[in-house]
């Protein structure tokens, strides 16, 4: 299945029922009346964060989708039947912007959350609506309202625990592939990876978390180079980021630099998330020379980086661990600030 993480659909609400112009003709029944029934309520347009997605493939080969209207009044006050709602499924993460793509109408980061996109429209009245001592006979009647129809932009945003980021070629997909089941693209050249993939990685019966394997990042990837930064989003959700420098290559601290440039210009505080930065493919290469490069890159980041190989599995479980460990303290914290939050407030007058 062939990943997508933005759609443009269009949405039409079901238009009311119009009100019935009738009047009670019954045999022996001296005086009729009015009994015209309102018309039916037209169907919404919703749509729903559901578990068992995960990619808006569906919405290229659909984008229009229509509620039903509702049902005509009638006589003998028979009210027409409402329109059903319909719900357009979406995956967890996905958010909905109006047809600027600026304004954002809803973020469905949790199951189950529903969010209304197109009103339907209410149902006309009957004449039996408009009866008065003055006006017993009214011959008026009303149409139902009209539907709501938007254009609206799906853009999705993978919820991962980890972010794998660095330069194209840096080993993030053998990274991937040797720590969980996934089984991405690898190949010995740049812009291997064109999607983000998802990984799960288990380190016990209780122990495990998400890994996204994002496309690599060049210079002005912020402003739409190379890829761009289509793929940046779907590591703003991400507890903690694993930053891969390939060890093979001459300058380390400016590969490094480089992806942490492009973070901070990107924004959406991805430049403070919590970071690991590891120095991959070391099996390449001497250990005096990976000391050498481990120094170059600790004093571009701060930090001792660690020495790791995705391809022969060096230092790949400490990675794990202290990956692990991050993402403990984020789900922590967000249980803390939930927790402050729900506290209930000293009532004042």
């Amino acid at each position: 299945m062939k990943f997508l993480d933005r759609a443009k659909i269009y949405v039409l609400s079901g238009a009311g029922g119009s009100g019935s112009l009738s009047f009670r003709r019954e045999k022996f029944v001296e005086f009729g009346g009015p009994d015209g029934g309102d018309g039916g309520q037209g169907g919404h347009v919703f749509a729903e964060a559901v578990e068992n997605l995960n990619t808006l493939i569906d919405y290229r080969y659909k984008q229009h989708f229509k509620a039903q209207a509702g049902g005509n009044g009638a006589g003998r006050n028979r009210t027409g039947a409402s329109g059903e709602d319909l719900v357009v499924p979406v995956p967890v993460g996905t958010q909905i912007f109006e047809e600027d793509e600026e304004t954002l109408i809803a973020d469905l980061d949790e199951p189950g959350q529903r969010v209304l996109l197109a009103k339907g429209g209410n149902g006309g009245f009957g004449n039996a609506r408009f009866k008065t001592s003055r006006n017993q006979a009214p011959r008026r009647a009303n149409p139902g309202q009209p539907p709501e129809e938007r254009t609206i932009w799906l853009r999705l945003k993978l919820i991962a625990d980890v972010g794998l980021i660095g330069l194209p070629n840096a080993g993030k997909s053998t990274f991937l592939a040797a720590v969980s089941a996934a089984k991405p693209k690898i190949a010995d050249y740049p812009f291997t990876t064109l999607h983000p993939q998802l990984g799960v990685v288990r380190l016990g019966p209780q122990e495990s978390f998400t890994l996204a394997d994002i496309p690599g990042l060049i210079e002005g990837a912020h402003e739409g180079a190379g890829i761009g930064d289509r793929f940046l989003g779907h590591v703003e959700r991400c507890a903690a980021l694993l930053h891969l420098v390939d060890a093979t290559q001459d300058d380390v601290a400016g590969a490094y630099s480089l992806v942490r440039r492009e973070l901070s210009l990107y924004a959406e505080g991805l430049a403070e998330k919590p970071e690991l930065v590891a120095l991959n493919k070391v099996d390449a290469l001497t250990e005096d020379v990976a000391a050498d490069k481990a120094r170059e890159l600790e004093a571009a980041c701060g930090t001792p980086p660690l020495l790791l190989s995705g391809a022969a599995g060096q230092g790949v479980q400490n990675a794990l661990r202290r990956l692990m460990d991050m993402v403990r303290q984020r789900h922590a914290d967000d249980a803390e600030a939930a927790a402050e939050g729900d506290e209930p407030q000293e009532w004042t007058p």
